[in-house]
């Protein structure tokens, strides 16, 4: 059994569950499978990959994954008894071979139902597929590589640099992913003085899977997803305010905390122009997950010194398939100028010396009518309807890339 607790999943989800279901409890979705990797063959393993989801569906929260929930001083304790009742459907989500050797992947029902199944299906995608092409894995080749990168981000003059783990959802496997998890944490330390904590300068930041931010000790990390600020399309009041409807919405709900704005569903320019004095102060920072981070970086400290908020007091965090050389190169560009966080998912949980599989799932339609994500990088948006992604890009003053 791939996954053996509802909790092994990222932070983001709870936290944007929890929002819907105070703000949106009746919302209905719809979210698709995609494969990047042109020519992977998934359809022969679409029996195990039923078993495995069917596994899933079987859990339910233990006492103790309901009482860390309730630690955390974000969640609310009538989020946490509704958990307490909480099993996935498998009636909401169908898997299905196609002719080409691909699979299709369809998740359809209300959104307080269907929400955690994103993470755990993904992982449950990916260890299938390498559990099958990699009968004997190369560990020793990985636990090379990870020791590399552990000696990459010690160098002299580092000590500030943090990174946490975002790779849940492409994992090579759950064992891999808690073992990798465990050294970084002995070896890069959590900067936790408790007695008992790990030795080390605190480099490793947390994770924003919640299981092992629990068995480790560690914090769990994350704010909002791409899906998030997608339903708003469908559940604000105007197609032009859903950014700052889900913004506000946000607030609504947290007051406050969790304050890391997601920049890129609409593409930067977009970001920026809903993103006015009141967000600037109001937010923590952002999240760049698309387009080019460095030129990223520059337009939102310029945008805060425009608004006349200080950068020092604002967290730009990077999560857009970095690598540990990338986020070394970014911290040294950034250090001083604002704080920095560092999200590194697939080149930190699936880096043996195999080609990742670049999979997602992403909301397609939010009470019957379509969304969508128009990225700053081609190729990471998605959408089932042409004719909605050129409106989307119209309203939204999105130049169409060439």
């Amino acid at each position: 059994m791939i996954i053996t607790s509802l909790l092994d999943t990222d932070l983001y989800k709870f936290t944007m569950m929890q929002v819907v279901l105070h703000q949106f409890p009746g919302a209905q979705v719809e979210y698709r499978f995609k494969c990047r990797n042109p020519g992977v063959q998934l359809a022969p393993h679409v029996a195990e990959i039923k078993a495995e989801i069917r596994s899933l569906c079987s859990l339910q929260f233990q006492d103790d994954e309901l009482a860390y929930l309730r630690s955390l001083r974000f969640i609310k304790s009538d989020f946490v008894d509704f958990l307490g009742l909480f099993r996935l459907n498998e009636k909401y989500i169908t898997v299905t071979p196609l002719p080409s050797g691909e699979i299709d992947i369809t998740i359809r029902g209300p959104w307080l139902h269907t929400i955690l199944f994103e993470i755990p299906v993904l992982a449950i995608v990916n260890e299938v597929y390498f559990r099958n092409t990699q009968k004997v894995p190369d560990f020793p080749e990985g636990r090379q590589r990870l020791d590399d990168k552990i000696v990459l981000l010690q160098a002299e003059g580092l000590a500030e640099l943090k990174i946490a783990d975002y790779g849940t959802r492409r994992r090579f496997s759950r064992a891999w992913h808690e073992e990798l998890l465990r050294v970084l944490v002995a070896r890069l330390g959590t900067g936790d003085r408790r007695p008992g904590a790990p030795p080390g300068p605190g480099q490793f930041a947390g994770t924003s899977n919640v299981l092992y931010a629990m068995k480790l000790g560690v914090t769990p990390l994350g704010t909002m997803a791409h899906e998030y600020l997608q339903a708003c399309q469908a559940l604000g009041p105007r197609l032009r305010d859903s950014q700052v409807f889900g913004f506000e919405m946000w607030a609504k709900e947290y007051r406050g905390d969790l304050g890391i704005a997601l920049s890129d569903v609409y593409g930067m320019s977009a970001f920026l122009r809903d993103f006015d004095l009141y967000f600037c102060k109001l937010f923590d920072g952002a999240r760049h997950d698309s387009g080019d981070p460095f030129a990223w970086g520059e337009r939102l400290l310029e945008h805060y010194r425009k608004n006349r908020v200080d950068p020092l007091t604002k967290t730009l965090i990077f999560s857009d398939a970095l690598t540990f050389p990338r986020t070394i190169e970014l911290y040294q560009q950034f250090r001083g100028r604002c704080q920095l966080a560092f999200g590194i998912g697939t080149n930190l949980t699936n880096d043996l010396g195999y080609e990742p599989l670049q999979v997602v799932i992403k909301m397609t339609r939010c009470n019957g009518q379509p969304v969508a994500k128009v990225s700053d990088t081609p190729g990471k948006g998605m959408c089932d309807d042409e004719k909605y992604l050129a409106y989307l890009r119209q309203v939204f003053e999105i130049p169409s890339v060439p």
